[in-house]
């Protein structure tokens, strides 16, 4: 796969609050007719929660989180936030997990991604005491987290960072961190 400029490249879309116990559906044919729509390509989907691949020029990816969330609103009525992130940017993300150490649980794991990078003033508002023993580390758009009783048990929230960070947050499982790496390397 070429990257550059003008050159298509593998992305990764991630979208927050979609499919979640019946509320704010969104069939997924609808999702890749949308992205393939505004001109994105070889566009899947993993699982019914928002995980979209597709290949694009970098150009063109930089518009997706406006044009998709754009056209998810005009069809649906939905306001649905996206985060995209490069396959190069996942697997940096991936390699740089503070939490992946020999003998680590690995389904305790989470990334939270966000829409912008937050201000130092942002980041220094965040409590690491909040919710113990669950733990966060900030790396730029990213938020790695190891939370050992659970996502649903955990004060760390997306309505906590979003206020906290003062951008738009979606977390994502370890697991699916890692096969959406893999889709993007296929």
């Amino acid at each position: 796969m070429r990257s550059g400029p003008g050159k298509t490249a593998r992305h990764i879309a991630l979208l927050r609050g979609i499919n979640l116990g019946g509320r704010n559906s969104l069939p997924m044919a609808r999702l890749v007719s949308i992205f393939e729509t505004i001109g994105c390509q070889g566009v899947r989907t993993y699982i019914q929660s928002g995980n979209v691949v597709f290949e694009a020029p970098a150009t063109l990816a930089r518009q997706v989180p406006g044009l998709v969330a754009d056209a998810i609103a005009d069809q649906t009525g939905l306001a649905v936030p996206i985060m995209t992130r490069s396959a190069a940017e996942i697997q940096r993300l991936v390699d740089a997990n503070p939490f992946v150490k020999p003998g680590a649980d690995l389904s305790v794991l989470h990334v939270g991604f966000l829409a912008a990078r937050p201000t130092r003033a942002h980041l220094a508002a965040l409590d690491p005491d909040r919710s113990p023993p669950d733990e966060c580390v900030s790396d730029g758009r990213e938020l790695y987290l190891r939370c050992p009783n659970g996502l649903a048990r955990t004060k760390f929230t997306n309505a906590y960072f979003d206020r906290t960070l003062g951008t738009v947050t979606t977390i994502r499982n370890w697991r699916t961190t890692l096969r959406l790496l893999e889709l993007a390397a296929t």
